[in-house]
């Protein structure tokens, strides 16, 4: 009696929605995207590109990659003419950096926040103003504890708000905290440093500097045993994908010709991240 009453109620609305919404109680195929390069090949052939219109989490622990990952691409996107927006949860953004990367902030907005509060509002309007090639929400700074009080159903808003657009949402945690919506996930991890010797010993050696300022930024005498971090590999490994690549679907990685999406791969990727340094 039950499943007949039900099948009435399924018909009726059916039909009271018939000409105004396209079946309704059909389920809609929302895996495949359009790919685009993250500005790193070695991620582009694991990953197949980031998807327009999904979200897609990075994760990872400090120094594991991700501000590389993120700065990568934002150049890449901007290179190409889209106007990019950034929300910067706890304001840790360095500009300098980010022009040294490649990345044209005149095509960049960057929504400075002090807590995720802040930056949950500001990502919902950014996504629903639209007019933005990608969204990038940077919690990485954010403690864990905190993010997981982010309500499921949120995420499942940002998803919705994102679908059928050409935007790219991307976020940036420590931990997956939205994987139930978020169409990839990638888990970075940090591997070998690679490090160089600093000047050798003599009085008031002028020693590289990093661009972000610090209390090395000045001239010091140098010191045997002072090592400077020029980079280190990173690892990625899928989490999660519902990306299903059409064997239509192209690809534009940044540099080269459009061509055919690599099948998808399940192994790691190794990448390297380099230090930005600057001498006085």
């Amino acid at each position: 009696m039950a499943a007949t009453s039900l099948a009435t109620l399924r018909s009726k609305i059916d039909a009271d929605l018939r000409g105004r919404v396209a079946s309704p109680f059909s389920y809609r195929n929302r895996n495949t995207f359009e790919l685009v390069s993250t500005g790193i090949p070695e991620m582009d052939a694991l990953l197949g590109g980031l998807p327009r219109g999904a979200m897609t989490e990075i994760c990872g622990a400090a120094c594991s990659g991700r501000t590389s990952f993120l700065l990568s691409a934002l150049a890449s996107r901007t290179k190409d003419g889209e106007v990019c927006a950034l929300v910067d949860a706890r304001d840790s953004f360095d500009p300098l950096t980010a022009n040294a990367a490649g990345i044209a902030l005149e095509k960049l907005l960057w929504v400075r926040c002090q807590n995720i509060d802040q930056a949950l509002r500001a990502m919902d309007l950014l996504i629903q103003a639209g007019g933005f090639g990608m969204v990038a929400v940077d919690l990485s700074d954010v403690p864990t504890k905190t993010v997981r009080q982010v309500p499921l159903n949120a995420w499942f808003r940002f998803r919705r708000a994102v679908e059928d657009t050409p935007t790219i949402l991307l976020l940036l945690e420590q931990e997956p905290n939205a994987k139930t919506c978020a169409s990839l996930v990638v888990q970075l991890e940090s591997g070998d440093a690679r490090w160089q010797e600093a000047a050798p010993p003599v009085a008031q050696a002028v020693l590289p500097v990093p661009v972000a300022t610090s209390r090395f930024s000045r001239t010091l005498p140098g010191y045997p045993f002072a090592r400077l971090l020029r980079g280190f590999a990173v690892s990625g490994d899928t989490v999660r994908s519902r990306i299903q690549i059409s064997e239509q679907r192209v690809i534009n990685i940044r540099g080269t010709q459009p061509k055919m999406a690599p099948p998808h791969k399940t192994d790691r990727e190794m990448f390297e991240t380099e230090t930005i340094w600057k001498t006085r």
